[in-house]
């Protein structure tokens, strides 16, 4: 089974939503998917656990970083006034990983003139659902 790696920002409810519902869609579709927001560690829940903040960092790396690692695909939610850092950060290793990496946009924001970023466009190959 194809595993996707959904790459967004986790910061509102309204994210949180929006990542929950593309889950939803991309696992209906047949696909097994990691959301970092249900699957893997959020770093106030692991300082809750007395767990340093530098290690905790850690953690939360390594896990993203293996489960990068471990999908096929990386569909990285590209909406906001800028990406996600961390999310574009995600699609960068997937990148060099050479994995598929496609991107969602429902945000009309762009850098300049309807413009994305070009490094994130060409980590994308240009392919955005908009």
């Amino acid at each position: 089974m194809t595993k996707i790696y959904i790459a967004g920002p986790l910061f509102s409810e309204a994210e949180l939503e929006f990542n929950l519902q593309l889950d939803y869609f991309l696992t209906n579709l047949g696909y097994k998917t990691f959301l970092p927001q249900r699957d893997g560690y959020k770093l106030a829940d692991l300082l809750l656990k007395k767990i340093p903040i530098s290690d905790a960092i850690d953690i939360i790396f390594k896990k993203d970083v293996d489960e990068i690692k471990d999908s096929e695909i990386v569909v990285f939610i590209m909406d906001g006034r800028v990406p996600d850092e961390g999310a574009c950060l995600e699609i960068g290793y997937a990148y060099a990983l050479g994995k598929e990496c496609i991107g969602i946009k429902t945000d009309s924001r762009a850098l300049m003139n309807n413009l994305d970023n070009p490094l994130i466009t060409g980590a994308l190959n240009s392919r955005i659902a908009r």
